[in-house]
């Protein structure tokens, strides 16, 4: 019998003008459990995507702006040999030393979708607003009642199959794209894991939702707008 190798992992790195965290977001990614690493830049203006390539990442320009359309474009992107994606966030506060934690339980074959929470797990003073950790609640809860998977955050750093996601059908192009994940995930009843994971504060820059009133707003409507377009199909 052939045993076959492990799938590699690409890990998948949206970006919008953060200049001053993402050469050490990629630098501290372990070579060992990322084949590659591919930064989708939004149209930086800050010098993000030559950070980025000068840190050994590979850098995509989607067509057009959106979170969930950053990482479209960046698994389609990935190389045809990476089994596994990883998503994370380019401002320093994902703890990507600490991937293999999430991409072991997927390699070991054990689950199909693990997600970080950063409620459950230690957080630095300051990493988190309490909208942010009420969204996740709240979110976890509905998801909870429609599917009986209970999730306790919204967190951007997770590791899923890549045939699984495609066949998601994720639709999503702009924040509700973790949202919609986590909900057709659990629709799909696939085996789940939530990791606590430690999480710091953002290294640079100012975030694109919780960072002002208006982020928030947008954010969040549009996270509302997917919570009810995927529970009513």
């Amino acid at each position: 019998m052939t045993i076959q190798p492990p799938p590699a992992v690409a890990v998948i790195i949206p970006t919008l003008n953060e200049v001053e965290s993402i050469g050490t977001v990629v630098a501290e990614i372990p070579r060992g459990v990322a084949a590659e690493i591919v930064v989708v830049d939004g149209g930086s203006g800050d010098g993000t995507a030559a950070a980025a390539r000068a840190a050994g990442a590979r850098v995509v320009v989607p067509e057009g702006r959106g979170y969930g359309r950053a990482c479209a474009a960046g698994v389609a992107a990935a190389a045809p040999s990476c089994g596994i994606i990883v998503f994370m966030d380019g401002d320093g506060a994902d703890r990507g030393d600490l991937m293999s934690a999430l991409v072991e339980p997927i390699r070991r074959g054990a689950y199909d979708f693990v997600i970080a929470s950063r409620v459950r797990g230690k957080r630095e003073p300051g990493a988190m607003s309490w909208h942010q950790l009420f969204a996740g609640r709240l979110a976890g809860l509905g998801i909870g009642l429609l599917y009986s998977v209970r999730y306790t955050d919204m967190c951007a750093y997770r590791a899923i199959r890549r045939e699984t996601l495609l066949k998601l059908g994720m639709r999503e192009r702009t924040y509700g794209w973790n949202l919609e994940m986590q909900m057709r995930v659990a629709r799909a009843r696939l085996r789940v894991l939530e990791l606590p994971v430690a999480y710091r504060r953002r290294a640079g820059g100012e975030s694109k939702v919780a960072g002002n009133l208006r982020g928030t707003i947008r954010a969040g409507s549009r996270i509302i707008a997917t919570f009810a377009r995927v529970a009513m199909e």
